[in-house]
């Protein structure tokens, strides 16, 4: 079956209609910020976005002329710029002066846009046997690095001061709820399957091939997202002081950097608020907690339990007693009825809010809500090949610093959510919408 040129047209042009409004978010004098100081300023990805996908599809694909050759340079990778020293990208960056203006950034936007979507259209960008263009993986690439950075937008934009944020039309806060009790639920032994044969499906990141499959033991899980007003009591018990349940850098980052709650709260005349990307808002004691690893896995083991492994969230995610599903809640195509995800929300629901979404076990939310921290680093699965179209995606992480997460946040685009899909972030990074939930195994 051949590409689908409307399909792909389509979905790129939804791609920059989504990020031309989160851009048209924010006030003027917010463009060349640096909200988060592991990311660029905010007029880099303005820029990165169209020169991602005209590099890899137009310019490396299909061998075309460059637009700009110093701008191409200037937005063609979007690394962290702690992540960059190794590679000296992070030097370029310092000796530059000055950033481009936004009139000339969205110029060469528009150039790009204009040449990605001719190539789209009636390019020659799928070829077999081609490095790049193969079962046109180039044409998905890019569709799903946009989206993914749509979600890093919003990361960056909540950490902006409220002021320099302007909610779209139409926004209203989601209510708070009921606290869902703590459940524990029993999943029994079984497999799970974690990657996928790269000639059965349409598209994958290179971290998601090839097939393989892991024998999970019997385990006990949590029914729901660990929320805020089961984190409070860990704050309140006097978790962030005690060393006893971190583990040694952890620990070392608390005390460095004077961490006393999670990122998303905080603290006015003795009350608790949350900090939403639009306003501060008395704490949503129902509300998946967000937190980093770290904090995720001290509080798990201040409960007396852990985090699931990678294969423990597949086998209470997708598995079942007659198999494997291909979503949660079975073959349905994902609804609202399922969860919270594809920028369906500014912000989360109270835990439990989406019982049509729950998987074979009873366990709610493993998709949507928040990305879900696991136990597991991240790394290869066996036979791994680095992508043609983007070989440094997952490999230049494979260090044993940044943590498996899985599922979907409310930001999350819905083309995402695939068993096999992957997500990872370095365990001390608190800025992610990413919760927790505890597991323990039958025999600990």
């Amino acid at each position: 079956m051949g590409l689908d040129r409307g399909a792909v047209v389509s979905w790129y042009e939804r791609n920059r209609a989504r990020s031309r409004a989160l851009f048209d978010l924010l006030a003027e004098d917010a463009y060349y910020s640096q909200p988060i100081d592991l990311r660029h300023p905010v007029v880099f990805y303005e820029g990165h976005l169209p020169a991602f996908s005209f590099l890899t599809l137009v310019r490396k694909g299909l061998g075309c002329p460059s637009i700009d050759p110093r701008l191409e340079t200037l937005f063609a990778r979007g690394i962290d710029p702690a992540e960059s020293q190794a590679s000296g990208v992070s030097e370029m960056h310092d000796r530059r002066l000055e950033w481009p203006s936004r009139d000339l950034v969205r110029q060469f936007a528009q150039e790009a846009d204009r040449r990605v979507l001719d190539a789209l259209e009636q390019g020659d960008v799928d070829r077999r046997g081609h490095p790049l263009l193969d079962r046109a993986e180039a044409v998905f690439a890019i569709l799903e690095h946009e989206v993914m950075h749509q979600e890093t937008l919003l990361y960056m934009w909540h950490q902006l001061p409220l002021e320099k944020k302007r909610p779209p039309a139409g926004y209203a806060l989601r209510p708070d709820g009921r606290v869902p009790s703590p459940e524990w639920l029993d999943v029994p032994a079984g497999r799970a399957t974690l990657g996928v044969d790269r000639s059965s499906v349409a598209f994958g990141w290179d971290n998601e091939f090839p097939e393989c499959a892991a024998n999970v033991p019997a385990f006990s899980i949590e029914r729901h997202n660990v929320t805020n007003a089961h984190f409070l009591e860990f704050v309140d018990a006097g978790g962030y002081r005690d060393e006893r349940w971190w583990s040694l850098e952890d620990w070392r980052w608390i005390q460095t950097g004077r961490v006393g709650h999670p990122l998303f709260w905080a603290q006015h005349d003795g009350a608790w608020y949350w900090r939403g990307m639009f306003d501060l808002i008395p704490l949503p004691l129902a509300w998946p907690v967000y937190v980093s690893h770290a904090e995720a896995a001290a509080c798990a083991r201040w409960r007396e339990a852990r985090l699931p492994t990678e294969p423990e969230y597949q086998r209470a995610a997708f598995g079942s007693p007659g198999g494997e599903r291909r979503h949660p809640w079975g073959d349905a195509e994902p609804g609202a009825a399922h969860g919270v995800f594809n920028f369906s929300s500014w912000d989360p629901e109270p835990a439990g809010s989406h019982p049509a979404g729950a998987s074979a076990w009873g366990v709610e939310d493993m998709v949507g809500n928040g990305w879900e921290w696991t136990s597991t680093a991240f790394a290869p699965f066996p036979g791994f090949r680095a992508m043609a179209s983007y070989p440094e995606y997952s490999a230049d992480f494979f260090d044993g610093e940044h943590f498996v997460v899985k599922g979907a946040s409310p930001a999350t685009a819905r083309e995402l959510l695939r068993p096999t899909f992957r997500n990872w972030f370095r365990g001390r990074y608190p800025y992610v919408y990413a919760t927790f939930r505890c597991a323990r195994g039958h025999d600990e």
